[in-house]
C-alpha cells in the first residue's frame, strides 16, 4: 500500500454450517476497520451476526471485501448495529465489496441499517449473490439522502449501488444505482423523501410471498413501497421514506412478512442500542 494512500483495507470471512440442528459460525477471519460480534440466537432456527467498524465510519481510501459462505442447510441473518457513515473525502472513494455464497437449501437475511452518505463522501458498493438449488434469500440494501436532520441532502460526491443475485441458471437481478453530487429528489428518483431502499426476495413461492408483501405496503401510512416480480421470480420492493424512523419501521413491517411468507418464521428483535 502506498505511503501517502489514505484508507485501510479490511477484510471479513465467514463460513456459516449446519451442525445437527443448529447453525454455528464454523470459521471467522477480520482485519480492521471490518469486525463482528459474537453469533447469538434470538429464535431457533438462524445464527445472528452483527459486522461493525469500530473506527466509527467509512474515508476515502477505505477498501473493504466481505465474503460470507452458508453451507448446505445454514441459516444465518447479518445485520449491523447502527448505520453505516462514510465521511466526506478530498481523494479516493470508499469501497466496499460483498460476496454472499448462500448453498443448496441454506437461507441468508441480510438487513443492514441503512448508509449515511456525509457531504463530499463517496462511496460504492457491490453486493453478489450466488444462491444454490432449493436456497433464499432476504436483502436489505438502504441509504439516506445525507444527514437529513442537518439539512445535509444529496451533497455527497458519489453513490453507487449495484445487487447482483443469481444461480444455476444464471442472473435473478442485476441491478444498480450511480448518483453523483446534487442528483436531486424529484420524479424518477426519490420523490422528496430522504431515505429509500431496495428489498430483493429469491426463492421459495414467489406469488404467496409477493401478494402478502403487496397487502404490508399498502398498509403503509407515512412510507410509501412497491412490489415487483423478475421475470424468474426473484422479487423486488422499493421503499421511500421520510425519516430514519419511518424508513426502520418499513424495513422491519417488510423483513417481518417476507419472513412469514417465505419462511414460516417471526421477525427476530436484534436488541440494538
Amino acid at each position: 500500500m502506498s505511503a501517502t494512500r489514505v484508507g485501510r483495507d479490511g477484510t471479513l470471512a465467514l463460513d456459516f454450517q449446519r451442525r445437527g440442528g443448529a447453525t454455528v459460525l464454523a470459521g471467522c477471519r477480520f482485519t480492521l476497520p471490518l469486525q463482528v460480534l459474537a453469533p447469538v440466537a434470538l429464535d431457533d432456527a438462524a445464527a445472528v451476526v452483527s459486522i461493525l467498524n469500530p473506527t466509527g465510519g467509512l474515508v476515502g481510501g477505505d477498501r473493504l471485501d466481505i465474503d460470507v459462505r452458508l453451507g448446505p442447510g445454514a441459516h444465518a441473518c447479518l445485520t449491523t448495529p447502527s448505520a453505516t457513515k462514510v465521511y466526506r473525502t478530498a481523494g479516493e472513494v470508499a469501497v466496499q465489496e460483498a460476496r454472499l455464497r448462500v448453498e443448496a437449501g441454506a437461507i441468508l437475511e441480510w438487513v443492514p441499517d441503512h448508509t449515511i452518505p456525509f457531504a463530499g463522501s463517496a462511496f460504492r458498493q457491490s453486493i453478489g449473490v450466488t444462491l444454490g438449488a432449493g436456497a433464499r434469500l432476504i436483502l436489505v440494501d438502504a441509504f439516506a439522502a445525507g444527514r437529513v436532520a442537518r439539512e445535509e441532502r444529496w451533497r455527497f460526491h458519489r453513490l453507487e449501488s449495484a445487487l447482483d443475485v443469481r444461480d444455476a441458471g444464471g442472473w435473478l437481478l442485476l441491478d444498480r444505482f450511480a448518483l453523483g453530487a446534487g442528483a436531486g429528489d424529484g420524479l424518477g428518483l426519490t420523490e422528496g423523501a430522504p431515505y429509500f431502499a431496495t428489498m430483493v426476495v429469491a426463492g421459495g413461492e414467489a406469488e404467496a410471498t409477493r401478494t402478502a408483501l403487496a397487502e404490508a405496503a399498502a398498509s403503509l401510512v407515512e412510507s410509501r413501497a412497491a412490489v415487483g416480480r423478475t421475470r424468474r421470480d426473484a422479487l423486488v420492493v422499493r421503499c421511500l421514506a421520510p425519516s430514519a424512523p419511518a424508513l426502520t419501521e418499513t424495513i422491519d413491517l417488510l423483513w417481518g412478512t417476507a419472513r412469514r411468507a417465505l419462511l414460516g418464521l417471526c421477525r427476530p428483535a436484534l436488541r440494538k442500542g
